[in-house]
């Protein structure tokens, strides 16, 4: 497929549009946790930034924190370069337009997981999403990047695919039950994670629906526009709500 004979829908899903779109992301999120936090783990950082890299860290030390970020930036760069070899550069109208669709998601997103949680509670009840309220505003941004990043690339790029693969190749299953069965239990797995360590939420009914939807609906988003737009989507709803 050529650039010009490609959609918009399906170029915005391509390595170099979705890759590229996020690596400003990565970059925001890295270099405010470095101003803020040091270069460590030491300091606040997002848990699933924290998780990814503590594997490294415990089996390479510090050297393991720069072979993930090796291994990141480097299969990401991969990915765009093959794709950029086959279909050309890509173009600042798509990219303004991803742009535009990631706004709008993070606008209509929570009143959407909102009404659905209401829905399958019968009202939204104990309803409470700011556990970083306790930080300041440069922190609170910087943790709401990670999350966009980082849990979009631990719960669905990552947990997601391997709970679909598991279905699939070791329980037997067609795509589709695997498909269902991944996305549910991601999205349990995903809510459940917002509750542990030192700056977790307080459990509580309302908000852990809110969070297994908003899994639900991340997987969907992901898996129909793609990491860019959904890393995006996530980073600046999590950005609106700290504002």
């Amino acid at each position: 497929m050529t650039e010009r004979s490609g959609s918009y829908w399906r170029l915005t899903r391509a390595p170099r549009y979705s890759l590229t779109f996020a690596f400003p992301l990565l970059l925001a999120y890295e270099i405010l946790a470095v101003v803020l936090s040091g270069d460590g783990l030491a300091g606040v950082r997002n848990g699933a930034d924290v998780l990814l890299k503590s594997v490294f860290l415990t089996f390479g030390g510090r050297g393991g924190l720069i072979t993930f970020g090796v291994l990141l930036v480097g299969a990401g760069a991969g990915l765009v370069w093959r794709d950029v070899g086959k279909s050309g550069f890509p173009r600042a109208k798509v990219l303004l337009g991803m742009t535009g669709e990631s706004v709008g998601y993070a606008l209509a997103f929570g009143t959407v997981a909102a009404a659905l949680t209401g829905l399958l509670l019968g009202g939204i009840t104990g309803l409470s999403l700011t556990p970083l309220s306790s930080f300041d505003l440069p922190t609170q941004l910087m943790i709401s990047l990670g999350a966009g990043l980082y849990e979009e690339l631990l719960f669905r790029v990552l947990l997601v695919s391997g709970l679909a693969l598991l279905g699939r190749v070791v329980l037997g299953w067609s795509s589709r039950s695997a498909g269902v069965f991944a996305v549910i239990v991601g999205a349990l797995i995903f809510s459940w994670f917002h509750y542990i360590g030192p700056y977790g939420d307080a459990f509580q009914l309302g908000s852990f629906t809110f969070r297994a939807i908003a899994g639900v609906l991340f997987s969907g988003l992901y898996l129909l526009r793609g990491f860019g737009i959904t890393a995006w989507t996530h980073a600046l709803y999590d950005v609106f709500l700290s504002l």
